[in-house]
C-alpha cells in the first residue's frame, strides 16, 4: 500500500456526492439491493448509478452495463460482486477516475497466494490512480452525520445533531456493527463507523487521522488486530491527543506468542503485543480489554466531563457492597478518594448522624425515607476536589423504589453540572427501572450501567491516563563509534568495548586469547576472577558451561581454560571460541535485566526488570519508551510484580533504583543514536544497595541486518 492518504481522498469515500453500485439488484437479500435500500431509506441526496449487465433498470433508476459506462469522477463505487470479478472492476473504476471503491468480497489475502497477489494488484492500481480502497473483506462504512450508509447491513442512520459523537474504526466489520449498535442503544451518538477489512488501499491509520479533524467526532473507538503502519498511527494518536480527542482501543491478540529470538532475552520477551501496548499507551491511547469495556469507556469519554483526578468516590446503600467494592478496587488498582468525618464537613453535614463518612459511602436504607440524602451527598462529592469521579451504586428494586431514589439523584444533577464523571450503576441487574429514568440520566450526561463492576473497570482504565506526562524527555543520543563495523551477534567482550566508554558500568576485565593470557589477565586484575567464553555463536554462555566463577589463582585459571573449551565443544562442536573474558569478581546484589530493541515497525524501546538466567521464566519486566525521564522510569520499575524487593524487603537494604534508572537512560541514548542496533542485552545487571550503583555483568548486541 502507498503512503498516507490525503484528507480529500478519504472525504470522497466517507462523504460522497455520487455512488455507483456494482452488482446492483432488487432481489431481497442481495448485497447490491441492500446497499441501494440503505441509501434510499436514509434519503441519500446524491446520484446513484446501479450497474448490472443483465438489467435495464433497478426501480426507477436505469442500469449501466459496466463500470466502463460510468461518467468520469464518480466519488465511490460499492462492489457487491463475486471475488473473481473484483480485480477487473477496480481496473475499470481507476480508468474512469473513480475516487474510491468499497470491496465486500472475501477471498483475497486470507485466501492463499493467488488471493494475496490479487489484493496486491488492487493496491497497486489504486495507488497509481489515487483511488482509495476500503477492504476487501469488509462491511463498508456508515456516515451517520450525512445519512450515507454504504454497507449491506440494514442501517438507519442517526445524526449526531450537535451531540458529541464516537467515530468507530475497526478491521472487523462485524465488531464495528456490534459496537455501533451498542452505543446507539445507549443513546450515544456515532459519527462514522468504518470497517477496513484487509486494508488493501487504506488502513485504520488513514481513518483515525481523518477523524481527528472531523468536527462531529469527539472520541475514536478502535478494534484493531494489527497496525500495518505503526509509526503513522502514533503520529495520528499524537494529533488526536493535541486536539483533545481521546482514542480507546481494543486489540485482540494479547495471547499470541512473542517473536522468537535466538540471540537475546529482550527479543524473546518484548513480544509484539507488549511492544505495541507500551508505544500506544505512551501516545495517550486508552486500552479496553473486552468489547464491553470498549463501549463503556467510549460512553464515559463522550458523555461525561473528564476525570479531574484518578481517585473516585462510591455512593452505595449496603455494607456488603462496600466490602465488595474495596476488594474490587484493590484488584483493579482503582484509587478511592480518602474521605472521613474529620476532613469532609460538607459530606458529614449531608448525612444522618449515625452514618459515618467513608469511601465507599454506605448511606444504608435511610435514603428511602429521606431521599434528599442522595441529593446532598452527591452535591458534597461533586464539590470535593479530592474526588475525580463518582459511581452511584444503587439498588433499583422496582418502579416504586426507583421513583423515590432517581428524582433525588436528578435533583443533584440539576443544581449545577457535575464537572466530573458520574455513573449511575445498578446493583440489581435486570431490575424493573422505568426507561424514562435511564433516559433522564443520560440527558444529563450520566451513563447508566447495569452493574457497578463495569463502571469500576472503565474508570480504572481511564484513571491510568489521568495526569500522565506525555512530553518527550528523551536523552541526547549517544553514538557507539565502530558499531557499523559489525553485523549480527556481537560477543560480550566486543559489546563491552563499545558500551563501556559511553557510560555503561562493567566489572574490570581483560580479553584473553590463550591460557597464558588468561592467567596474566587474572594476575593483573587480582583474584578472585570470573572466566567467560567468548564467541558470536554462543549467545547464552551458561547453557554451554561457558561461565566459571571464583577462580582464586593462576593454576585454577589454566584449568578452567581447558575445562571451558571442552564443555563448549561438548555443547556444540561447531562453535569456535575467540577466547575468554577475565573479569574481577564483585559483590553480590539483586539480578536485573536491561535490554533494548529497535523494532522495525514501532521503533526503539527499552526493557527492564528482574533478570538472570530465569528472566524468560519469571517475565517480570516493563517495556519503557526511551523518552521517559528518570522519575518516570523509577515509576515504571515500581510497577514490577517483585518491586518490593527494590525498596528493602524483610530487612534487606533498599536498592539503588536511581542508578538503575540512569543506566536505562544511558541505554536509551544509545538506542536513539543507533538505528542499526537491533537488540541489546545487559543481563544480569547487579543492583546494589542505595548509593552503591549498578554493574552489568554481561552484554550482548545484535547489530545490522
Amino acid at each position: 500500500m502507498a503512503g498516507k492518504l490525503a484528507a480529500e481522498q478519504i472525504a470522497r469515500l466517507l462523504r460522497p456526492g455520487s455512488v455507483a453500485v456494482v452488482g446492483a439488484s432488487d432481489k431481497p437479500g442481495a448485497l447490491g439491493a441492500s446497499v441501494i435500500g440503505n441509501l434510499d431509506r436514509n434519503g441519500f441526496a446524491g446520484t446513484v448509478y446501479p450497474i448490472n449487465p443483465n438489467r435495464e433498470a433497478i426501480g426507477e433508476r436505469p442500469c449501466l452495463p459496466s463500470v466502463e459506462a460510468l461518467p468520469e469522477g464518480v466519488d465511490v463505487a460499492v462492489l457487491a460482486i463475486p471475488q473473481p470479478a473484483v480485480l477487473d472492476a477496480v481496473r475499470g473504476l481507476a480508468a474512469r477516475g473513480c475516487g474510491a471503491a468499497i470491496v465486500f468480497s472475501a477471498g483475497f489475502a486470507e485466501g492463499g497466494e493467488e488471493g494475496l497477489a490479487q489484493q496486491a494488484e488492487i493496491a497497486r492500481i489504486a495507488a497509481a490512480a489515487g483511488m482509495v480502497i476500503e477492504g476487501p473483506n469488509c462491511l463498508g462504512m456508515v456516515n451517520h452525520v450525512d445519512g450515507i450508509p454504504l454497507t449491506f447491513v440494514e442501517t438507519q442512520c442517526v445524526a449526531p445533531a450537535g451531540r458529541r459523537a464516537v467515530g468507530i474504526v475497526s478491521q472487523s466489520g462485524a465488531m464495528a456493527a456490534v459496537l455501533a449498535t451498542t452505543l446507539q442503544a445507549r443513546e450515544v451518538a456515532v459519527s462514522y463507523s468504518i470497517s477496513t477489512g484487509n486494508e488493501a488501499g487504506s488502513s485504520v491509520e488513514d481513518y483515525v487521522d481523518w477523524l481527528v479533524d472531523e468536527p462531529n467526532t469527539a472520541v475514536v473507538a478502535m478494534i484493531v488486530e494489527q497496525f500495518r503502519h505503526p509509526r503513522r498511527f502514533l503520529a495520528a494518536a499524537a494529533r488526536a491527543l493535541a486536539a483533545g480527542k481521546p482514542i480507546v482501543l481494543l486489540h485482540p491478540g494479547k495471547s499470541s506468542a512473542a517473536r522468537e529470538s535466538a540471540a537475546t532475552h529482550t527479543g524473546a520477551m518484548a513480544g509484539d503485543y507488549q511492544l505495541m501496548r507500551a508505544k500506544v499507551e505512551r501516545a495517550g491511547v486508552v486500552f479496553a480489554e473486552t468489547l464491553e469495556e470498549l463501549g463503556d469507556i467510549a460512553e464515559i469519554l463522550v458523555r461525561c466531563a473528564p476525570l479531574t483526578r484518578p481517585e473516585v468516590a462510591v455512593l452505595g446503600e449496603s455494607g456488603a457492597f462496600k466490602a465488595l467494592t474495596l476488594d474490587l478496587a484493590e484488584e483493579l488498582a482503582l484509587p478511592l478518594a480518602a474521605l472521613a468525618d474529620a476532613d469532609s464537613p460538607a459530606l458529614r453535614e449531608a448525612l444522618p448522624p449515625f452514618v459515618p463518612v467513608s469511601n465507599p459511602l454506605d448511606i444504608t436504607a435511610q435514603g428511602l425515607s429521606q431521599p434528599a440524602i442522595y441529593t446532598r451527598s452527591l452535591i458534597a462529592l461533586r464539590d470535593d476536589a479530592r474526588v475525580g469521579g463518582i459511581v452511584c451504586g444503587i439498588i433499583q428494586g422496582d418502579p416504586v423504589t426507583s421513583a423515590i431514589k432517581v428524582p433525588a439523584i436528578l435533583a443533584a444533577l440539576d443544581e449545577r453540572p457535575m464537572g466530573k464523571p458520574m455513573i449511575f450503576a445498578g446493583l440489581d441487574e435486570g431490575a424493573d427501572i422505568p426507561a424514562r429514568f435511564i433516559s433522564e440520566l443520560r440527558a444529563r450526561d450520566v451513563p447508566w450501567f447495569p452493574t457497578t463492576e463495569r463502571a469500576f473497570r472503565a474508570l480504572a482504565r481511564l484513571g491510568t491516563r489521568f495526569g500522565r506526562d506525555l512530553a518527550d524527555h528523551r536523552p541526547v543520543p549517544t553514538a557507539l563509534p565502530g558499531l557499523g563495523d559489525h553485523l549480527g551477534v556481537i560477543p560480550e567482550y566486543r559489546a563491552k568495548a563499545l558500551l563501556g566508554p559511553q557510560g555503561v558500568p562493567f566489572p574490570a576485565g581483560r580479553f584473553a586469547a590463550s591460557a597464558d593470557e588468561a592467567a596474566a589477565a587474572a594476575e593483573a586484575l587480582g583474584f578472585p576472577v570470573a572466566m567467560k567464553a567468548q564467541a558470536a555463536a554462543l549467545s547464552h554462555k551458561s547453557d554451554a558451561g561457558g561461565v566459571i566463577l571464583n577462580l582464586t589463582d593462576a593454576a585454577a585459571v589454566r584449568a578452567a581454560w581447558t575445562k571451558m573449551h571442552a564443555s563448549v565443544a561438548a555443547y556444540d562442536a561447531t562453535i569456535r571460541l575467540d577466547g575468554v573474558l577475565i573479569e574481577a569478581m564483585g559483590a553480590r546484589g539483586v539480578e536485573m535485566i536491561v535490554g533494548a530493541r529497535n523494532d522495525p515497525e514501532w521503533g526503539p524501546v527499552v526493557l527492564a526488570g528482574f533478570g538472570g538466567v530465569t528472566a524468560e521464566i519469571l517475565h517480570d519486566v516493563r517495556l519503557i519508551t526511551p523518552d521517559l525521564d528518570e522519575a518516570q522510569i523509577i515509576a515504571e520499575l515500581g510497577k514490577l510484580k517483585s518491586a518490593p524487593l527494590l525498596h528493602g524487603y524483610r530487612g534487606a537494604p533498599a536498592l539503588d533504583v536511581p542508578a538503575l534508572a540512569r543506566l536505562i537512560r544511558t541505554v536509551s541514548a544509545v538506542l536513539l543514536a543507533e538505528p542499526g542496533l537491533r537488540e541489546l542485552d545487559l543481563n544480569p545487571v547487579i543492583l546494589h544497595p542505595a548509593g552503591q550503583g549498578v554493574v552489568a555483568l554481561d552484554a550482548l548486541i545484535l547489530a545490522g541486518g
